[in-house]
């Protein structure tokens, strides 16, 4: 991966949090990359889905009955385009009706811990953000006025 780095600023001191990693602007093909998988990843209704299925392998009503507010289109949606990325695995049992079983790859396991992380943090963190909003939306009513 090509990567260009910058100079420190002149002047500047290093903060607490400085971890001495060096920052690398990326090239842009690898932005997209990552651009691409954020947004299937990121996706609201991806990572409850990714979240339902680290329990263990379900069926499509089972999601959709664990998933409170999922359309059964956009459940459809979802599952395919998890199954493209390879975090998804449908496995058809030949039956009448048939049974259709979906399951996380091991990248989709993979998935599991940053997403329960990221939730961890997201709700450690609420309250802050909340203000923040709160904050934010008082400066531009001011300003508005």
């Amino acid at each position: 991966m090509d990567t260009l780095t910058r100079p420190a600023q002149e002047g500047t001191a290093m903060s607490a949090r400085d971890s001495g990693v060096t920052l690398a602007v990326h090239d842009a093909p690898q932005c997209g990359a990552v651009n691409d998988i954020l947004a299937r990843v990121g996706d609201k209704w991806s990572v409850r889905v990714v979240m339902s299925l680290a329990e263990g392998s379900q069926r499509f009503n089972e999601l959709r009955r664990g998933i409170p507010g999922i359309s059964q289109r956009m459940l459809t949606r979802t599952l395919r385009g998890l199954e493209r990325d390879g975090l998804v695995k449908r496995t058809v049992t030949p039956s009448v009706p048939p049974r259709v079983d979906y399951e996380l790859t091991s990248l989709g396991i993979s998935l599991c811990d940053p997403v329960a992380r990221l939730g961890n943090w997201a709700i450690a963190n609420i309250g802050a953000v909340e203000s923040a909003r709160a904050q934010f939306d008082l400066k531009l009513d001011h300003i508005k006025l």
